[in-house]
């Protein structure tokens, strides 16, 4: 039986402001049985993508990329938010609600050739996993597809990045 993570996932209306619904992904963190099948789940959304590597996305891309990895015997890197990494970087720029965000990721990362599947939590507008993209594809690696817990399909984001985008959650808003 598929996994619904539907039940698993609190959502609160009016957050962070009116017209806007949080969906918050805590539950499925809360119950280690759950968490096992919502990685089990990506896993199996993820499998055909072929990765060689998982790029985590700052930061709650982390708490799945990491495990995504393990189950599928491939490495793992971030892609932090600027300010976080040292060393040579790459930055890509991204436009938030209000103003600008940055996005990077360490030069020395070693993804040249190498299949990538980006992982984070929630797919809205795109501006993440579209800036996040682009830095793969400035070390060399080959975007393979994207991966999220939650897709809001309402928003269009999967438009903006050129590759397989899976959720294991859609809402229209």
């Amino acid at each position: 039986m598929p996994f619904n993570a539907d039940p698993h996932i609190s959502k609160t209306p009016g957050f962070p402001k009116d017209g806007i619904t949080f969906y918050d992904i805590s539950p499925i963190l809360e119950d280690h049985v759950v968490a096992k099948q919502a990685m089990a789940a990506l896993a199996e959304l993820t499998h055909p993508m072929k990765p060689d590597i998982i790029a985590g996305i700052d930061a709650r891309g982390f708490l799945f990329a990491l495990p995504l990895a393990l189950e599928l015997d491939c490495g793992m890197v971030m892609v932090r938010k600027a300010g976080k990494l040292p060393g040579e970087l790459l930055e890509q720029s991204y436009a938030l609600e209000y103003g600008e965000a940055r996005l990077s990721i360490q030069a020395s990362r070693q993804l040249n050739g190498r299949r990538v599947v980006l992982c984070d939590d929630l797919l809205a507008t795109g501006g993440t996993l579209e800036a996040a993209a682009k830095l793969v594809e400035r070390c060399g690696g080959t975007l393979a597809g994207a991966v999220c817990i939650i897709e809001l399909t309402g928003l269009k984001g999967r438009s903006r990045i050129d590759c397989p985008v899976k959720a294991l959650q859609t809402y229209e808003f």
